[in-house]
Parts: structure tokens; sequence; C-alpha cells
């Protein structure tokens, strides 16, 4: 074998794994979708067997992974994922004057989600109680927001960050026009 084969021999496993991770999928998942037996796919990503090309078509395939990428030395760092800002899905119909744009990976959802909020003044955003010990951290970009955690409320401004307990009912509202991320953490 050459040194290259031997190179991609090397990163394929950690390649595979991390595709997998990225995706949100189990081992148990992989195997339904690529028709690869789980034991296979662990042994592959434990670099315990190297796969066929058909065994890896079917692999890349299932992850949603481009064959030659996964391959290739530079993949883990001549990749940028764009999302251009006509293509970030929204949510309009989730509070009263209230604009959400959903910025975090679908993968993150019920983990780690960022939003950009944008709301008309006296617009509202009501939430129900997350999952226990879930937390949100709000930063003000434009304009003012009055933010209720359970019983607290606290009135904060461009520049200002609020860091609140999610798994109650909490409230965003907008006493001008105003425009914030929100980092919801789930516990």
């Amino acid at each position: 074998m050459t040194d290259e084969t031997d190179a991609i021999l090397t990163r394929l496993p950690s390649r595979l794994k991390d595709a997998r991770r990225a995706q949100g999928l189990s081992l148990d998942a992989v195997a339904k979708l690529s028709g690869v037996s789980r034991s296979m796919v662990s042994q592959i990503e434990r670099g315990e067997s190297s796969p066929t090309i058909a065994t890896l078509w079917n692999l890349t395939r299932a992850l949603q992974v481009d064959f030659a990428g996964l391959l290739d030395g530079d993949a883990a760092t001549a990749s940028i994922e764009v999302l251009r800002s006509a293509d970030v899905p929204t949510i309009e119909n989730r509070g009263s004057g209230c604009r959400i744009r959903i910025l975090s990976p679908p993968e993150e959802a019920g983990h780690h989600e960022v939003y950009e909020l944008r709301f008309a003044e006296g617009g509202m955003l009501d939430s129900q109680p997350h999952t226990r010990g879930a937390r949100e951290y709000l930063t003000v970009i434009d304009g003012t927001l009055d933010v209720t955690s359970a019983e607290a409320t606290q009135t904060i401004g461009a520049g200002d960050t609020a860091r609140y307990a999610a798994d109650v009912p909490h409230r965003i509202k907008a006493t001008s026009a105003a425009r914030a991320f929100l980092v919801v953490q789930n516990a």
C-alpha cells in the first residue's frame, strides 16, 4: 500500500463516525438506511474492518456525505457550510408580531438551538416549559424587550443579555420594535 492509501484508511473510521453523529443517527439507523449490518458499521468506525467500495458507497449515500470528500485529506478543513439568508427556515405563527429565523442545524434541535427573533412593537413570544434544566440566553441587538421566566421579569435593551430558566413558562415581549438572538440550551 502507498502512504496515501494508509492515510485514507486511517482517516476513514473517524470521518464516517463524525458524519453519522453530525446527522444524529445511531448505528442501527445507519444500518437500516444503508443496508450494511450494524456490526459491520461499528467495525468500520472502530477501524477493525476496511469496507469494500460498494459498502462505502452505501454508507456515504445513507449519511448524505460526498464519497470523494470523505476520503480527501483536506475534507475537514476545506469545508464551509453556508445557508443563504433567503434559505434560512422561518417560523411565523409561534407568537404575535414575532418572526423567528432558525439558525442552528436541524440535528441540533432539542439540544442547542440558535434563533434570530424580530419583533414588531408589542410583539410577543409565549413559550411553554422546555425539558427539565433547559435555559435560554437572549441578546438584544436593537430595541427593548421584557423577559419573563416564571414570576421574574426584566427589561433588557440593545447589547444586554438575559439568561433564564426555560423549563418554566416564559415570555419575551417587545416594548418597541426589536431584534435579538436567542440560544436555547436543553439539559
